[in-house]
């Protein structure tokens, strides 16, 4: 499986996703499910991958081929929801090619986080369905989540709202994808986690993190740690209250 999330505040934007995966206990790979699609002083697209390999793998390769060529593509789609909606478009007719050809019962189903900046144009972060359908993010709701989002989205719930700072937003999705792989087997490191900032075009920082990184490490025990301690520091229950010392 796969976990991604991508967080919009009003400095910018953070994609986060994992690198393993799954076809059977015997079929463990790594590739990475973060693509990135820059033109310099033009636009700047960060691309999330969950769900059918091969069929994730073909929507890339159509988006980098329709660059190259005269006519729509990442390059020329005049806004965000324009680029969402002709990834769905290509999605769904990789997915019916797909199909066409199994006779094995497949699922072939793939989804997409789309976030950027075209030009002066506002950034923004997409979810596009396997149907090609697509949801936009929100002021209340300033975070999209791929894959195994059951784990991650508490802290998510909680703690991101558009105020927080870039690096605060980054360490909201390294403590949610932390948790994640915690819980679930199926979503690993490396963890790639993206940082881009508004008006650049291009991506601000960017960290590729292994399961023993200092850095992540930290993170994940600083976070058990801290619910340690909010867990020590909830009130007492009213019997217990009777029975503590003066």
């Amino acid at each position: 499986m796969t976990y991604g999330l991508a967080i919009r505040v009003e400095d910018g934007l953070v994609f986060c996703s994992d690198s393993r995966t799954s076809a059977g206990t015997d079929h463990i790979n790594v590739y990475s499910k973060m693509h990135t699609f820059a033109y310099p002083g033009k636009r700047f697209f960060c691309l999330l991958s969950a769900g059918n390999l091969a069929t994730t793998q073909a929507v890339l390769q159509r988006l980098r081929s329709d660059i190259a060529q005269p006519g729509q593509s990442l390059w020329t789609v005049p806004t965000l929801s324009a680029a969402a909606d002709y990834i769905g478009l290509i999605s769904a007719d990789v997915q019916r090619n797909q199909s066409s050809r199994d006779s094995a019962s497949t699922v072939f189903e793939a989804t997409f986080i789309l976030g950027g900046q075209i030009q002066r144009g506002e950034t923004g972060i997409y979810l596009v369905y396997p149907q090609g359908n697509y949801i936009h993010e929100s002021a209340e709701h300033p975070f999209l989540q791929v894959g195994e989002i059951k784990y991650g989205k508490p802290i998510l719930d909680r703690v991101v709202h558009s105020g927080l700072s870039l690096e605060t937003a980054g360490r909201c999705a390294l403590v949610s994808m932390n948790s994640t792989i915690r819980s679930n087997l199926t979503v690993g490191a490396p963890v790639e986690l993206l940082f881009y900032r508004n008006g650049s075009l291009e991506p601000w920082n960017y960290l590729n993190l292994e399961e023993d990184d200092i850095f992540y490490r930290s993170i994940a025990d600083s976070w058990s740690q801290g619910l340690t301690r909010a867990m020590d520091a909830l009130p007492m229950f009213p019997w217990e209250q009777k029975n503590s010392p003066a």
